[in-house]
């Protein structure tokens, strides 16, 4: 069995898969692969499937999917897996950074601080303690979340149409009655045809005056327009995000540059320990399938 290595994993990740077959990191031969390891950076669309003729399994080393056609992948028989357990604590430690970075203005003060501007009286703070935050799904990163915001003091809401309860958040049962409350929300939801665009100027105009949206969850789910007129408008106070519809996102996206807005390259999963987690989930899923057969 041949396995590629399409994307950057663990150094060590090689070494511990030569017990299931030959490893190789050359894109040159998906055509003989049988197991490709992808994560965020490869787009297995309906071409690349159409090189991988012999692939009977893609593994997306992370939580999400959406780089992956899975249309394309059933229709050649390639079974799609991912591993969503190792990512949860890397993501929500980076969701929750930027939810401190926007209320302690960090990335203003040491931008000052360059310049060699000491604001000791011009830069305010805000504290997380006792203020409300509202996740919209309830998976394993946002519980991650929900209890790292719990220990800062916070009130954790959460709002998940598949969820009836969490042990971490209480419930809510609508979405606009989560982000009336919120004072911040995060967002922690796949990218499906019932979340692509969802955080719109409708919900907006629900929210807090002066709220706070972090987006660990997918590019997509926000309308880029629709935030940026509310960041103009004072409507929403700041948007943290790690995720864009593309990576990188386009030179014109919206919400590049603005002064309101704090940016991260698409670093939520990639902790050394992390890719460690990845590479043993890798093996774990490898392991199953020659141990069935």
């Amino acid at each position: 069995m041949l396995i590629l290595i399409a994307d950057k994993f663990d150094d060590v990740l090689p070494e511990k898969l030569k017990k299931f077959g030959e490893v190789t990191t050359d894109i040159g031969r998906l055509a003989e692969a049988e197991v490709v390891l992808v994560r965020a950076a490869t787009k297995a669309d309906k071409a690349f499937f159409e090189k991988a003729k012999q692939c009977k399994l893609i593994i997306r080393g992370g939580v999400g999917t959406d780089n992956i056609d899975k249309a394309a992948a059933k229709e050649k028989g390639v079974e799609v897996l991912n591993t969503p357990k190792a990512s949860s604590v890397a993501v929500a430690e980076l969701a929750f950074a930027m939810m401190l970075a926007v209320p302690n203005r960090l990335i203003e003060a040491h931008n000052a601080m360059l310049e060699g501007k000491f604001l000791k009286k011009e830069i305010k703070r805000t504290e997380l303690y006792q203020k409300t935050l509202g996740l919209i799904g309830i998976g394993r990163i946002a519980q991650e979340v929900a209890t790292r915001a719990a220990a800062f003091g916070m009130t954790v809401l959460a709002y998940d149409p598949y969820v009836k309860s969490s042990p971490v958040a209480k419930m809510v049962a609508k979405l606009d009655e989560l982000v009336a409350k919120a004072d911040y929300v995060s967002l922690h939801v796949p990218l499906t045809d019932e979340t692509r665009g969802m955080f719109n100027s409708a919900l907006i105009a629900k929210m807090k005056k002066g709220a706070v949206v972090v987006n660990a969850g997918r590019g997509a789910c926000v309308v880029p327009e629709d935030v940026k007129a509310a960041l103009d408008s004072g409507q929403l106070g700041a948007y943290a995000t790690d995720v864009w519809p593309s990576d990188p996102p386009p030179a014109d996206y919206p919400l590049l540059k603005h002064p309101k807005v704090i940016m991260i390259p698409h670093l939520g999963a990639s902790t050394k320990e992390n890719l460690l987690r990845i590479g043993v989930e890798v093996v774990e899923i490898l392991s199953q399938r020659k141990g069935g057969k």
